[in-house]
């Protein structure tokens, strides 16, 4: 009865914006990738490439995440001003990447002329993106400031979303490797790394608070406002909610005040999510039947992945409720995203399809060209 008890939590306005943001960001992020890989295809421009994963690039990234995380354990305060910095970077790119779809449909549907500005690096830029870059700069300079967890969680959503719209799973089976390997590693780094490096390697890399560069720098030229500049921050490769959600809070507040789920528990999901929904729009292709008649029926392998995705989510806080310990996500968000479109797809025999993939979804470039 006291377990029933404490899963009320869970209907809380922090758990359940948690779980409604991620759902969301994940589906956000395969809808972005299909826009981006038929943006791709329609302009047969392929300067900003996108990475398509094979077996051993798959095999890797538990490798060097793991590597990554060993190096950041002991190393964390030597490189949090570097890390800092590079975020920065890498949240301008990625906001840019999310809004500047946005911004040229809303200049379209408004009949607004916009004009070029110059060129740069063989590319247009117009007086529209030069404003959406001022926007972007501005945000992250308001977030180096102020440390804020709303920025934080705006820049966080805004590189998983490029993320899974620039790095690729051609088929099933180099998902099922990926996300099988993936799932060892949360299991290992959060279970089990503390028996071996006398703590538990993932949650003290997670709730670390990084050195805020600008606060540096302004503190050694002695500038004046420099009390309103943040010490430390939460960097954006997770999002955060605080647990008293209706009360808020701002920059410097101790993590055990807030929930946290990485960019990984989202980004992972959300390749295999980008995965159904092209080989979706793939297949209603080539039936020549138009997508908004068969958007059911075209779009059914992603709803089985959305839902499965919150199904593990939800399991997952729940779990972390009951054993009040940090749980790995993808434990349960492996099972309950792969189980679902592997077994339907079977159903349906559609799995070796799917389990092999295509050539163009294992080409997209050469498809393009000759298209």
């Amino acid at each position: 009865m006291e377990s029933l008890w404490k899963l009320t939590f869970l209907f809380a306005p922090a758990p359940m914006v948690l779980i409604l943001t991620a759902v969301a960001v994940t589906f956000a992020a395969a809808q972005r990738a299909l826009y981006y890989r038929k943006e791709m295809e329609r302009n047969r421009d392929f300067s900003e490439a996108s990475i398509t994963l094979d077996r051993s690039q798959a095999l890797m990234i538990p490798i060097m995440s793991s590597c990554s995380l060993i190096l950041l354990f002991y190393l964390f305060s030597s490189v949090s001003q570097f890390l800092t910095a590079f975020t920065a970077i890498a949240s301008m790119f990625s906001l840019y990447f999310c809004f500047s779809p946005y911004v040229s449909v809303i200049n379209t549907k408004l009949g607004i002329v916009d004009p070029y500005l110059s060129r740069c690096c063989s590319k247009s830029f117009t007086r529209t993106q030069g404003v959406l870059v001022g926007v972007c700069v501005g945000t992250v300079i308001s977030w180096l400031v102020t440390g804020h967890w709303v920025l934080n969680n705006l820049l966080g959503i805004s590189i998983c979303i490029a993320f899974v719209s620039h790095v690729r799973l051609p088929n099933i089976k180099i998902c099922a490797l990926l996300l099988v390997c993936l799932f060892v590693y949360d299991i290992f780094w959060v279970f089990f790394s503390e028996r071996f490096f006398g703590a538990n390697v993932m949650v003290s890399v997670a709730t670390r608070q990084a050195s805020n560069p600008v606060h540096t720098v302004a503190n050694s030229l002695s500038l004046p406002g420099l009390q309103l500049i943040t010490k430390k921050l939460e960097l954006p490769v997770k999002i955060v909610f605080p647990r008293n959600l209706m009360s808020g809070a701002g920059s410097g507040n101790d993590s055990a005040d807030f929930m946290m789920l990485g960019l990984g528990d989202m980004a992972i999901p959300g390749m295999l999510l980008a995965l159904v929904l092209c080989f979706d729009h793939q297949r209603t292709r080539d039936s020549g039947t138009p997508m908004e008649l068969s958007s059911t029926k075209g779009q059914k392998y992603i709803w089985y992945a959305v839902c499965g995705y919150a199904i593990g989510l939800v399991t997952a806080l729940a779990a972390g409720i009951l054993s009040q310990s940090p749980q790995p996500a993808l434990l349960y968000l492996v099972p309950s995203t792969l189980g679902p479109v592997m077994i339907i797809s079977w159903f349906r025999k559609e799995l070796v399809e799917l389990w092999e993939g295509n050539e163009e979804t294992l080409n997209d470039k050469s498809h393009a060209t000759e298209v």
